[in-house]
Formats: structure tokens, C-alpha cells, sequence
């Protein structure tokens, strides 16, 4: 049932120019679609003739067709397919940005925005880290950290680029620029990149201390441990999808500058790079299992800091600090956890069947984070309710983890004396 991950007893090569490669195609992805929508939200508006609910729910029909599709995806990388499929989710988004840039109504933004939804779905991190753990079965957790450095810089690097290409051009000619760069950059790198495997790299390596047994995903799914790892996953990215809508205007409230205010939130993609690189650094010097305990606790901790401090500034900079970096390495333990305490060769499928839930989390948070703001009391009780939802789900995280852990050592134990 178990296939523990051992950092220590890694033995796998480790192909840096593949991570590479395959890090470009999640800059783009992320950058153009993701961080992209709120550019193009005014434009289209007021072209259009949408209201702002209109609009926002063009980037909800994505976000459920990404979900929909998860399980899907997932079970066909497990299959190995990913070649095809990634490609293909290239080669839908191109055309989905190109198909776009001539729409005139409602009806074809929204068509638009579910071929992109669609595209995402073979595109993101959920099946770039299932191919990772695939190719990299011993390394896994080394590759998706280096994956996410540039996946971490998208805002940082796109909202700027496409700000820049509609003020000399339009709305309309940026974005078949951004679908010919998935046609001529994403889609050819995911074909060349995602070649088949060798036989022998097919076979998924765990620990020598662990014998990994040939079960089914359904086995996998009836454990306790995946429902509580699936609750950690889920409420994690609930209390991290909240925050971002509102977080220039919980800075203002915190009595911060309008320069602060901007150039703050603009931080949090290079702080969650720094955390990344920091993780890899010390990936070999530190215990895997006790860096997945911790690295969570960042997330509640820095918002615990603006909670107590009201409207200090020093707090909303103490908050800020704490969440970009740990927002930027729990990234890395809630793409690995499935793999580490679960079954690394169903993770595509495991880490799928997630999707829903995750997609309906991330279009439900930050509607809620607003529902509980208040005049008096501002972001207070909001905060109040994010702290209580993290620490569930690390709660949850720690008694999957111990489960996971004592299963092993007692199985261990059995072998040795027997």
C-alpha cells in the first residue's frame, strides 16, 4: 500500500536539461492563462458589454473543466501517455488563445475560456509532477522543486509581458501572440521533451525497506490515509487560493503605504522562489518527513502575526515573509505527499481524483474571505477562520504522515525478525 519516499537512498539520475526544459512550458502556461485573466478582464468587459460577474465566470468555466478533466488526465499519465496528452493540451490552448482574439459575444468568450480550462488540465503542475514521479521515481521530489523555480516566476514575468504587448498592440493581437508561443514553443517542447520511456524506466523504484505491493487505485482510495492527505491538500489550497484576491486590500488596512501595498503582493513570486531554492539546497541535509511536518505551519503562523498585530505594518511584513515562503514550499509537499505516503506509481490518478474538489475550493475561497470581511472588524475574522482551516489540515497531514510511517517501521520489524 505504502511507498515511502527516502531522500537518502536516492539512486536515480536525475536529468536536469529535462526539469529544465519542461519548467519553460509551466512559465508559459501559467503566466499566459492563469495570471493572464486579469489583464485581459477590462478590455473585454468593456468590448463586450459583460459585467464583472459575466467576465469572472468565463475563468470559473476553466477552472471546473481543469477539474473535471484531473482523474482523467492523471489515470492516462499513469498509463503513459503523457506525450500525447500534454502536446495536445499545448496545441488546445493555442488555439483557444487564437480562437479568442476574434470572438464578439458572450457565448465565445465562454467557449474560449473551456478550451483553455482543457488545455490546463493537461498542462499544469497536477500532470507535470506525475511525470516527474514517473521519469524520476527515486528523485521525484528534487525535480518538482527545480520544475516550480520557474513556474514560481509567472506572475512575475507575464502580468508585466502581456501589460506591456496590450499598450502597443490590443487585447485582441496579444493573444494570438500568447497562442502562437503554445504553438511554436509549448507544444513542440512537450513533444520532443516527453519521448517514451525505456522499459527499465517505466519500473517504479521504492526503498529497499519498503516491498512495494501491486494493488489497485481503489485499494489505494479506501485507505484512511489518502482521505486525510486529500483533506490536507484541499483545505491548504482553500486557505492559499483566499488570500490573493484580497491582499491589497489587507495590506492597505494593516496601515501600509500605497507603495508597499503594490510592490509587496508583487514579492510573494520571488519569495516563494527563494523558498523553493532554499528547499533544494538543503533537500540532502534535511528529513524529508519532518520538512513536510513543518513547512505547512508557515501558512498559519504568518497569518497568526497579522491577526494579533491589528494594523501593523511590521506585522502585515512579518505576514507576507511567511506566507511567500511557505506558500512557495508547500507547493512542493502538497504535489509530493500522494507519492510519499500513498502509491507513487498511481499518483497521476490519485492526485486526479482531487480535481473537483480542488477546482471548486479554488472558485468558493476567496467568495468566502469576502463574505467575511466587515466594516468593524475587517479581515479579522476571515484571518480567524484560515488559521482554524490550516491547522485542520496539517492536523490531518501529521496523522496521515504517522500512519504512513509506523506501517513501514512495523513492517520493517516483522521482516527483520522473521
Amino acid at each position: 500500500m505504502l511507498c515511502i519516499y527516502m531522500s537518502r537512498a536516492s539512486t536515480s539520475s536525475l536529468d536536469l536539461r529535462f526539469v529544465f526544459w519542461l519548467s519553460w512550458v509551466q512559465l508559459i502556461s501559467w503566466g499566459s492563462v492563469f495570471y493572464g485573466f486579469s489583464l485581459f478582464m477590462a478590455p473585454l468587459e468593456q468590448e463586450l458589454g459583460m459585467s464583472r460577474a459575466q467576465s469572472s465566470l468565463g475563468f470559473s468555466l476553466a477552472l471546473l473543466a481543469e477539474g473535471l478533466l484531473a482523474f482523467w488526465v492523471g489515470r492516462r499519465i499513469d498509463q503513459g501517455h503523457e506525450r500525447s496528452l500534454m502536446t495536445g493540451g499545448s496545441l488546445l490552448i493555442g488555439l483557444s488563445f487564437i480562437a479568442h482574439s476574434f470572438v464578439t459575444d458572450t457565448t465565445g468568450f465562454y467557449l474560449a475560456w473551456l478550451g483553455l480550462g482543457v488545455g490546463l488540465s493537461a498542462t499544469l503542475y497536477p500532470p507535470a509532477f506525475a511525470v516527474l514521479t514517473r521519469r524520476f521515481p527515486n528523485d521525484f521530489r528534487r525535480a518538482i522543486i527545480l520544475l516550480t523555480f520557474l513556474g514560481g516566476l509567472a506572475s512575475t514575468v507575464f502580468i508585466p509581458l502581456i501589460a506591456w504587448l496590450m499598450a502597443v498592440t490590443d487585447w485582441r493581437t496579444t493573444m494570438c501572440l500568447l497562442g502562437g508561443l503554445h504553438l511554436l514553443v509549448c507544444a513542440p517542447l512537450h513533444a520532443w521533451l516527453l519521448k517514451p520511456m525505456a522499459t527499465q524506466h517505466n519500473i517504479i523504484h521504492t526503498s529497499p525497506h519498503v516491498a512495494r505491493e501491486a494493488t489497485s487505485i481503489r485499494t489505494h482510495i479506501q485507505h484512511p490515509n489518502y482521505w486525510a492527505l486529500s483533506l490536507f491538500v484541499i483545505v491548504l489550497m482553500t486557505v492559499t487560493t483566499a488570500l490573493p484576491a484580497h491582499m491589497v486590500s489587507l495590506l492597505r488596512e494593516a496601515g501600509m503605504t500605497p507603495q508597499w501595498v503594490l510592490v509587496i503582493p508583487a514579492s510573494i513570486g520571488v519569495l516563494q522562489v527563494m523558498g523553493r531554492v532554499g528547499l533544494f539546497t538543503l533537500e540532502r541535509q534535511l528529513n524529508v518527513h519532518q520538512t513536510n511536518r513543518w513547512v505547512p505551519c508557515l501558512i498559519p503562523l504568518g497569518m497568526l502575526a497579522l491577526w494579533l498585530g491589528a494594523s501593523s505594518p511590521i506585522s502585515a511584513l512579518v505576514f507576507v515573509v511567511l506566507y511567500g515562503l511557505g506558500n512557495g514550499m508547500l507547493t512542493i509537499v502538497k504535489g509530493t505527499v500522494m507519492a510519499q505516503y500513498i502509491n507513487q506509481e498511481h499518483v497521476g490518478s490519485l492526485n486526479g481524483l482531487l480535481g473537483i474538489p480542488m477546482a471548486f475550493a479554488r472558485a468558493c475561497a476567496p467568495w468566502l474571505m469576502g463574505l467575511l470581511w466587515s466594516e468593524t472588524h475587517g479581515y479579522s475574522q476571515g484571518i480567524a477562520v484560515m488559521i482554524g482551516l490550516s491547522l485542520v489540515g496539517i492536523g490531518a497531514l501529521w496523522w496521515a504522515q504517522n500512519n504512513a510511517l509506523q506501517s513501514v517501521n512495523e513492517k520493517a520489524s516483522y521482516e527483520k525478525a522473521n
